[in-house]
This record gives structure tokens, C-alpha cells and sequence, in this order.
């Protein structure tokens, strides 16, 4: 299974889910069938220096002042420095529990934690969205809530890394939390329980002018059923989609292409090419209603890897126009080896291309309809419809170019 993500960490804002998400890079990621024997002889570019690695690890044992080192985090640095010294950006060694970590992501799992976005205001943190099913949706917390303390302490000046560690804990712990609803709204307390919740990674809802609207926060395990289950619930009857793939860091690329093949019928997709040259096509599966319905994509710069894949291509084809501002151009693929340690080696191994034979590598994509978003705040909730999307200027372009304006 490929997967395709800008990076374990990273959104504009703070996912207060699995880890704090700061502005970096995703991975791509695939699970091949074996992880490859060590070589026997040089390799092509040389050798490690095992004979200094070595030779420093002996001066450790004989005079590092404190005895009681760690061996295993010695061994995890090792592969660490080695991977960084590649100065792929991409290419990254998961610790057990990171790895694990990430695959919760994937799959939607969010093990001790409440389920919210977080934007920075005025050196306040701000809710900037409620993920769907989450105990902070279920607690009241509501899109532009700003968090003014948190279990006691003022949060204004804290870094992400600070109001995350404040923000999570032990499931079935609870955090206390005091709100404001925007700049002018009265405050009230929040008590917001942390939970392990599993979370839907689409979710739709029907705009004026029978416009269905599709959110796809990230393309996990889940995402190709529940995608088809919201077209098939939303479809009949709508005059024109919009996808919504703005900061959407990636995905398997499984999911991807069925994205894909849902709004075009037959032809490329997209394709990947090895160092060696080798070229695999991925095409795309069926025919299915929605590929006779005008499309809209919506992206900004945190939209990446398999998010750039499906935009890039169905632009690429004709099939859709691109609204909002440039993507952030991620064009590589890694594997994804697991280590005996029950580490992960993320290793970049392939570049990805689009079906007119193009790269967005470093480039990213540009919008067929610029349009720019006032700021975070202003990003249509799915998830609490109700606060309108007055100020998504990005997302009413979107429906005046399906209504013919």
C-alpha cells in the first residue's frame, strides 16, 4: 500500500490529535514486501566508515563521564544522523513509538486526545476546526473559540509544542479549558474529555444550488469507502462538486487514485519513475456517475503529495478547475522499511509525475482561478455548517464558477 504525505508533521495550524503539527514536511510512504538483505561489498558510492563508528563508540565506553548510557538511543541516533546526513528532507527513521503514532494517523485513530485545529491570533491559540466525531466537538468547542487558558494557565504567548503538552493527556483524563467565542463573545468554561475516537477523513454537505461540497482531510485507510459512500449519498441531484483538499498534507496513494477515478473515467492517473528510470502507470479503475458533474478543487499551500495527485491530475485531464493559491510541491515517494527494532526507515525512492508527463516537484501547482483566503478563521467547518462561509472567499468563488458567474 503507497501512501503519498507531505510530512509526519505539518499543517499551517496545530492538530491537537496525534502529535503537534508544525509547519515541516510529510512523508510519502509504501510498505513494500521485505526489507532488502545489507549488501555484501562496497556499494556503489563507497562505504560507511564503520571503523570510526566504532572507534567512537569504544571512547564513549571507556571515558563518558556518566555510565549509565543508553545504548538504544545511541543505536536510534545512529540511524538518525545517517539519514539526515542524506539531506533528503523526505527521508526520515520513525522510533517504534513514533511509527506507531503514524499509523493511528492513517488511520484515523486519535488515541488521548480532544480533536481540534488550532490557529494563532494575537498570540492567542484559536480553534481554527472541530474534527468530526471528537470529543471536543461533543464538549461545545466551536470553530473560533479562542482558547484564553488552559487547565489554569494563560495561554497567550505559547508556543504549539507548549498548548499541545497543556492540551493532551491520558485518555479518560479530562482538560478544563476557558473560551471566548471570537474577538467580542462572552467566555465560559469547557470541560473537554480526552478520548481514544476514530475519525471519518470525508465529510460532505449539500451548499445552495445543489452544490455537493466534499471535505477529504487526509487519504487514510478509510478514505476510498467512506469517499464513496458520501458521493453516493450526495450525488444524485447535485449540479456540480467541490473538492476540498486545502491542507490536506497527503495520503495512500490507493486512496488517491480512487479519488481520482470517481471524476475520470479512463486514461492515466498519474506515475511514478525509479532512479533506475523504470516507469509504473497507475490507471485509472471505472466509469462512475460523478465524472459527468461539473468539478471544482480547492487548494492552498498546505495542500501536498497525494492531494497535489489528485488536483495536479484532474487538471492536468481538463476535468477541473483549480481554485485558491499555490500547492506546496512535493514530487517524491518513499518506501516505508520496517527495522528489526520496530523502527521505521522512510527512505525516498521514486518521483511521482503527472499524466501530461509534468513534475510539481519544488513547484507545486498553480490555480486556474487564484484567489487568496482573508486568513485561517475565515475557512468553511464542515463540521459546524451552521457558521456559514460568508468569508470563505476561496470556497464562494468555487460556487459562482458552478453557477456559471
Amino acid at each position: 500500500m503507497s501512501l503519498l504525505r507531505r510530512g509526519l508533521f505539518g499543517l499551517s495550524g496545530l492538530l491537537l490529535l496525534v502529535a503537534v503539527f508544525t509547519a515541516g514536511v510529510y512523508v510519502d510512504q509504501t510498505f513494500p514486501e521485505y526489507t532488502p538483505a545489507l549488501r555484501l561489498g562496497a556499494p556503489p558510492q563507497g562505504q560507511v566508515d564503520r571503523a570510526t563508528m566504532d572507534q567512537a563508540l569504544r571512547v564513549i565506553q571507556a571515558h563518558y563521564y556518566d555510565q549509565r548510557v543508553d545504548y538504544a538511543k545511541l543505536s536510534s541516533g545512529t540511524v538518525k544522523g545517517m539519514v539526515q546526513a542524506l539531506g533528503d528532507p523526505y527521508s526520515e527513521y520513525l522510533s517504534p513509538d513514533e511509527f506507531q503514532r503514524q499509523q493511528d494517523q492513517y488511520a484515523g485513530r486519535h488515541p488521548g486526545m480532544i480533536g481540534i485545529y488550532v490557529n494563532y491570533v494575537n498570540g492567542y491559540p484559536v480553534v481554527g476546526g472541530v474534527l468530526p466525531n471528537s470529543p471536543a466537538l461533543r464538549s461545545g468547542l466551536q470553530t473560533d473559540d479562542v482558547i484564553l487558558a488552559i487547565a489554569g494557565r494563560d495561554t497567550h504567548g505559547l508556543t504549539p509544542d507548549q498548548t499541545s503538552a497543556l492540551i493532551r493527556g491520558p485518555a479518560g483524563t479530562a482538560v478544563a479549558m476557558r473560551v471566548r467565542h471570537g474577538a467580542t463573545g462572552s467566555e465560559r468554561d469547557v470541560s473537554v474529555d480526552r478520548e481514544n475516537f476514530q475519525s471519518p477523513t470525508v465529510q460532505s454537505v449539500r451548499l445552495q444550488g445543489d452544490i455537493l461540497y466534499l471535505r477529504i482531510y487526509q487519504f487514510g485507510d478509510a478514505t476510498q469507502r467512506e469517499f464513496d459512500a458520501q458521493l453516493q449519498a450526495g450525488l444524485p441531484g447535485a449540479k456540480g462538486v467541490i473538492l476540498d483538499l486545502r491542507d490536506n498534507g497527503g495520503g495512500f496513494v490507493s486512496a488517491a487514485a480512487a479519488v481520482i477515478s470517481r471524476f475520470v473515467g479512463s486514461g492515466e492517473a498519474f506515475e511514478q519513475r525509479s532512479r533506475d528510470g523504470e516507469v509504473d502507470r497507475t490507471n485509472v479503475d471505472g466509469d462512475h456517475p460523478a465524472a459527468q458533474v461539473p468539478l471544482v478543487v480547492l487548494v492552498n499551500e498546505n495542500s501536498a503529495s497525494a492531494s497535489e495527485i489528485v488536483s495536479g491530475s484532474l487538471q492536468a485531464r481538463g476535468r477541473a478547475r483549480l481554485v485558491g493559491v499555490k500547492t506546496f510541491g512535493k514530487g517524491s515517494v518513499q518506501i516505508d522499511y520496517r527495522l528489526d527494532n520496530g523502527g521505521d526507515l522512510h527512505l525516498t525512492v521514486a518521483h511521482w509525475y503527472l499524466p501530461n508527463g509534468k513534475t510539481i516537484d519544488k513547484v507545486g501547482l498553480t490555480p486556474d482561478v487564484a484567489v487568496t483566503l482573508p486568513d485561517k478563521q475565515s475557512m468553511f467547518d464542515v463540521v459546524q455548517p451552521a457558521r456559514g462561509h460568508a468569508g470563505d472567499t476561496q470556497l464562494n468563488r468555487a460556487l459562482e464558477l458552478l453557477n456559471g458567474q
